[in-house]
């Protein structure tokens, strides 16, 4: 958190020399920078309502050969690329300031203000905030390195550290060292903290160099999250080579690709002796052993001692940037300003991550949020991330302490479980999971198989196959169904105040008819307005007699249950055609609208464009939910509390129905319709 100073605010005068004599310290300073007394500045602080102006950016640019501070300043916005990329911004009109923030404390207790470390933070029209160039990096902040903490007579807490050319081993065996002793529970998966690995699970031995069973007995072993990024059938483990892999010696590093070579030195460095790799893991030809291992994801990572991420290339061709000489350039910049060292911070991990290609591919989430304790390995420097605390190479942040209020401590909440509720984590995995990317698409209920195995033993959920299928939580089966593309945010789901489907079936695996354990929800409404009222349909349904105008045997995942259905016309919201929407729209809104003379707007369903839908569909009932705004006509239709039905939209071939799409429609136009009892087997 970046805490703005509100103690000892200062007049931009008081930051000036009063002298007319240029000290030595000054000679690399533009005549406005010359003005300001940046030991004063870092020492007592500046509030951001009163900036100090340091000019336009140009004048910045024009000035940054001569001047040491532009020179930082115009070195970040360079970095950011903003002048290729974005050549229409004029820079003449950005007028740049300085004001401080607070860096925090790294230990709880109080601490009195002149003792907390400050770092400048240039401003510039909020386009440091608005501009995506800009938020892709993060904001501009100046740091002052540690061998100037003494001069303020402050610790080298959360001041800058100089960052070698390879990567600190022994600094990295600190984190990990203050994490395993200090934050106990807190940094363990304590729901899987009992078990071993399964005993099918393979692991690669950095010692002896081969593939083999996990270890019976309790052992420590470590994570690969990478980027394959492309075919890798030179160097994965396949039926022809797993034998000769399984042998001391049998797994040789000069036919895998850079990042996994350097990962399996840097474990041996760390001095780990076990590391998981699914590319040598996993047999990649055998697709059995493909699903055993997808299946013990969560405890692969769930248990991992620490995960190794390698989030600073696009491949497993690519090496870890600092694990050996030549593979990264560090781009901290220092600049000596009146006789302090002071250098643009890199990014942070969160932004440093958002830049990368490791982010955007699915399968890394779940290896992510199932971990720990994770170490990042980005293009500039290596990042640590547990529970409780963020090192990283270029800050001095290491402290005992399970808490810190330190601007480094920015979690990407990509822990697990995400919240106390079952769904709620479930929701929350989807949710950052569905926004990444799949090379092959049907891929994604694997890519999601260890956070739902996860959350089936941290919530006590059972057999994960009764609990979970294709995906879907099926106990949560009333909310898990309201999934949605949203034209406006992608992928959000909905909330449900009362469930009106009384009993579910599933077709199994075998082709058997299966009852499903569907949690109820029912918050009690008591609702004078509604006449007539909706009612479930009565029917109670006979798994070995349900009637299906079709020959063909029924397809495991296909869900079966009672309600009601009816059919209403739709268009498009505001009038637009579907042949004028744009290529880049995959999903729209539609109005439902009334069957009477007159069509009122009665509800709203979110289907896509391609192909253009039909103008009547189908909808099926799913549950009730409490009113919301801009969804039907409330002036034709008066509003009142759970006024309104989740509805989905279907199509139908030969008694077998598939999801159209989702969508809300208000309870009178329901019961109006006259709708029809109905059993429905949705696949």
């Amino acid at each position: 958190m970046h805490l703005s100073l509100t103690l000892q605010v200062r007049t931009y005068d008081s930051f000036k020399f009063n002298g007319t004599t240029q000290s030595e310290n000054d000679i690399l300073l533009c005549s406005v920078c010359a003005k300001l007394d940046f030991y004063r500045i870092l020492l007592y602080g500046i509030h951001e309502l009163e900036p100090i102006p340091l000019g336009s950016l140009s004048s910045i640019f024009e000035k940054s050969y001569q001047c040491s501070f532009c020179r930082l300043i115009s070195l970040y916005v360079r970095q950011t690329r903003i002048m290729e990329d974005f050549p229409h911004i004029d820079i003449s009109e950005i007028e740049c300031g300085v004001h401080t923030t607070l860096c925090g404390a790294l230990r709880r207790g109080p601490h009195p203000p002149l003792r907390y470390g400050r770092r400048l933070y240039i401003t510039g029209n909020g386009l440091w905030q608005t501009h995506p160039a800009f938020r892709a990096v993060g904001p501009l902040f100046i740091h002052l390195m540690q061998e100037d903490a003494s001069k303020f007579g402050r610790p080298v807490d959360l001041h800058g550290r100089r960052v070698k050319n390879t990567v600190d081993v022994g600094l990295v065996k600190k984190w990990i060292k203050l994490c395993q002793e200090n934050h106990g529970d807190k940094c363990r998966n304590v729901w899987r903290m009992d078990r071993n690995l399964p005993e099918f699970v393979r692991v690669v031995d950095v010692v002896s160099m081969a593939v083999i069973p996990a270890p019976s007995h309790r052992f420590r072993h470590v994570a690969l999250s990478y980027v394959w990024g492309g075919n890798g059938a030179e160097y994965w483990t396949t039926k022809d080579n797993i034998a000769k892999r399984s042998i001391p010696g049998g797994l040789n590093a000069a036919n895998l690709p850079d990042t996994i070579t350097d990962s399996i030195s840097f474990v041996r460095q760390l001095g780990e002796r076990y590391v998981w790799i699914d590319a040598l893991c996993i047999i990649q030809d055998d697709l059995q052993d493909k699903i055993s291992q997808l299946h013990a994801m969560d405890s692969v990572y769930g248990l991992s001692y620490f995960t190794l991420i390698a989030a600073g290339g696009k491949t497993a061709r690519d090496p870890l940037p600092g694990c050996r000489p030549r593979t990264r350039t560090p781009q901290i910049h220092i600049e000596v300003v009146q006789g302090l060292h002071l250098f643009v911070t890199p990014p942070t991990h969160e932004k440093a991550l958002g830049m990368s290609a490791w982010i955007t591919r699915c399968w890394t989430y779940q290896e992510s949020a199932l971990s720990c304790r994770r170490i990042y390995f980005t293009e500039q420097q290596v990042y640590f991330e547990c529970r409780c605390q963020v090192f990283c190479e270029n800050i001095v942040a290491e402290s005992k302490a399970d808490f810190c209020r330190s601007f480094l401590r920015h979690s990407r909440e990509e822990y697990f479980p995400f919240s106390t509720d079952s769904f709620w984590s479930y929701k929350y995995a989807v949710e950052r999971c569905t926004r990444r990317n799949l090379t092959v698409e049907s891929d994604i209920v694997d890519a999601l198989t260890g956070v739902t195995n996860a959350l089936v033993v941290a919530f006590g959920l059972g057999d994960p196959a009764r609990a979970f299928q294709y995906g879907m939580m099926l106990t949560e089966l009333h909310h898990a169904l309201l999934w949605q593309h949203d034209p406006l945010t992608p992928r959000t789901r909905l909330l449900v105040d009362e469930t009106l489907v009384d009993v579910w079936y599933i077709v199994d695996h075998g082709g058997g008819i299966v009852p499903l354990n569907v949690q109820r929800v029912s918050r009690v409404y008591w609702i004078e307005e509604e006449q007539p009222p909706y009612s479930s349909p009565g029917r109670t349904l006979d798994p070995t007699a349900m009637p299906l105008d079709t020959h063909r045997p029924l397809k495991p995942g296909t869900l079966i249950f009672c309600t009601t259905s009816s059919h209403f016309a739709i268009t498009r919201r505001g009038g637009e055609s579907n042949e004028e929407s744009s290529p880049a729209d995959h999903y729209g809104l539609f109005n439902i609208l009334s069957a009477t003379s007159s069509p009122t707007w009665v509800g709203t369903v979110i289907l896509p464009l391609n192909p253009a839908p039909p103008s009547s569909l189908e909808f099926i009932v799913l549950s009730r939910c409490d009113g919301m705004h801009g969804l039907y006509d409330e002036e034709s239709i008066k509003p009142y509390r759970g006024c309104l039905l989740h509805v989905m939209a279907v199509s139908e071939n030969e008694g077998l129905m598939e999801r159209a799409g989702l969508g809300i429609i208000h309870i009178v136009a329901w019961v109006a319709s006259t709708p029809e009892e109905k059993v429905v087997f949705l696949r």
